[in-house]
């Protein structure tokens, strides 16, 4: 082989380690599943919708399934059942090709991945975004009556599986929900499923948490200290508070969770 050619592969070598190895080996693929919030949709307008189209053009992978707490589904299955449905947003990237996998939602859908992060190995990130559904905290109890009480006296009376319709407040609007006594009470109980500090303080190790929320959002009046403080330290993970308010946070924090997602 002439000189030149070996000095010309002698560079490209040099240059390939100086980039960490060859683009299929460099570039991780990394698949994001991202889910609404409660009695919300991941249309192409909503705000999981546009944050779904903002990631795909900076080159992420994205899932957005429709949980059991959307509009057309509210409430279908408990927390429990709800991470397995979760696991088939994830089986669905890594087939695509995905080898880091970060789950994230706003909302009700923020809770719902800090569950799964607490659950599941195999993790890279958790994106909290406007986190919602606050079943431990006494405010959220007051608004909804401590309903829970009653679908616990059901499911103890063996009437789990019987539907009724139980108290909700959602961003301050009260309503009603007609579900079963056991789903409720595992989305409502505060020392339940759905309890974000708990779940937060069990992430899995390794697993980093940007923690995004609105100035304008009740949640940020909790500050760090109400959940974001407990999760196990990792250098990649951030609070982060925007101008923004509850719903608008996934569309005005985009560009944020975009920067944090090629740092990951």
């Amino acid at each position: 082989m002439p000189l030149h050619s070996l000095a010309y592969l002698l560079l490209v070598s040099l240059f390939i380690v100086a980039n960490g190895g060859t683009d299929a080996g460099a570039a991780e693929k990394v698949g994001v599943v991202l889910m609404h919030g409660k009695t919300g949709t991941a249309m192409p307008r909503s705000p999981v919708g546009q944050l779904r189209t903002t990631l795909e053009s900076a080159g992420f992978m994205v899932e957005t399934p429709q949980m059991p707490w959307s509009s057309g589904r509210m409430l279908a299955s408990d927390y429990e059942a709800s991470m397995n449905e979760i696991d088939e947003a994830v089986k669905t990237l890594r087939a695509a090709g995905a080898t880091r996998i970060v789950v994230g939602g706003t909302s009700m859908g923020a809770n719902a991945a800090l569950g799964y992060g607490a659950r599941r190995d195999g993790i890279a990130g958790i994106l909290a975004l406007a986190p919602g559904h606050t079943p431990d905290s006494i405010e959220f109890q007051s608004a909804v009556d401590s309903d829970y009480k009653r679908a616990k006296d059901m499911v103890a009376a063996g009437k789990g599986a019987e539907s009724a319709d139980f108290k909700d407040v959602n961003q301050g609007r009260r309503s009603t929900i007609t579900t079963t006594a056991a789903i409720y009470l595992s989305w409502f109980d505060p020392e339940g499923s759905a309890a974000m500090p708990k779940n937060t303080a069990r992430l899995k190790p390794g697993v980093a948490l940007l923690w995004l929320v609105g100035d304008k959002d009740p949640m940020a009046r909790r500050g760090e200290a109400y959940a974001y403080a407990q999760a196990p330290k990792n250098p990649k993970s951030a609070y982060v508070v925007i101008d923004s308010n509850h719903r608008d946070t996934p569309i005005d924090g985009a560009n944020k969770i975009v920067e944090w997602l090629k740092a990951l």
